[in-house]
């Protein structure tokens, strides 16, 4: 699929993984719009030439909403890339007592429920566009997926379930002409671990067996490019952490 005669929707596009993708998808000429709940994001996506929704991806009415804005903006959705996610920390049982039941289902809410949420709305409009490809979905999982650490019993479900239900989306949806695929990307230099102190990010890109750095997001963006670009690519996970196995 040709980037520049896309109309992709990005959520979690605002910041981090996802503004690095709505700003790639921009520059190879696609129109973009960017799905997000904080309404400070409007001015990013403006200056970037894309669209911009305030988006609750848990909420149906307003994925719903913001769906059919990007439509009327745009003229119809041909990519959706679910980058929005929330990330916790927490023992199963630590000090405190057992892990807050409440922040392991907010946890599966956003970064599981969200994403399937905007790409089953997603899908029902890329199927109206009546071609043979009627569109692409690239979803966020992470490598904690298939090496979660210690304290990410909630975060490493949500997306282990994300690369989980990567192929049978892609069996469900290929009759209608639409591919599935999901990322798995390792530590990357979003705003969020920018935020931590110099020898923490350090710490972590030592880790990595090569290039010994923290991702960029523009990697995350260009596999994302890559992944609508080639037709061939379906119901695969694609790991993207310079080959970083965490223990």
């Amino acid at each position: 699929m040709d980037l520049s005669n896309c109309r992709a929707v990005v959520t979690g596009g605002a910041s981090g993984l996802g503004a690095a993708t709505a700003a790639h998808f921009r520059d190879l000429g696609a129109q973009v719009t960017v799905l997000d709940r904080d309404p400070a994001g409007a001015e990013g996506a403006a200056a970037i030439g894309a669209h911009y929704a305030v988006t609750d991806v848990t909420d149906e009415a307003s994925v719903t909403a913001a769906l059919d804005h990007a439509v009327a903006r745009m003229g119809g959705i041909d990519v959706c890339v679910n980058c929005a996610g929330v990330v916790v920390g927490e023992k199963t049982l630590g000090r405190d007592g057992p892990h807050r039941l409440d922040s392991f289902r907010r946890t599966i809410e956003v970064n599981l429920i969200g994403s399937f949420n905007v790409l089953r709305l997603a899908a029902e409009r890329m199927a109206a566009n009546g071609r043979a490809q009627n569109g692409v979905i690239v979803n966020t999982a992470s490598i904690a997926a298939f090496d979660g650490q210690k304290g990410q019993a909630a975060y490493a479900a949500s997306k282990a379930a994300i690369a989980g239900m990567t192929l049978p989306l892609a069996r469900d949806l290929a009759g209608q002409g639409i591919r599935v695929c999901a990322i798995a990307p390792g530590i990357f230099g979003t705003p969020m671990l920018k935020g931590l102190p110099a020898e923490v990010q350090d710490s972590l890109a030592a880790e990595v067996t090569f290039p010994k750095r923290l991702g960029d997001p523009t990697e995350f963006a260009r596999t994302c490019a890559f992944i609508v670009q080639n037709d061939y690519l379906n119901g695969e996970t694609i790991r993207v952490d310079g080959a970083l196995r965490m223990r």
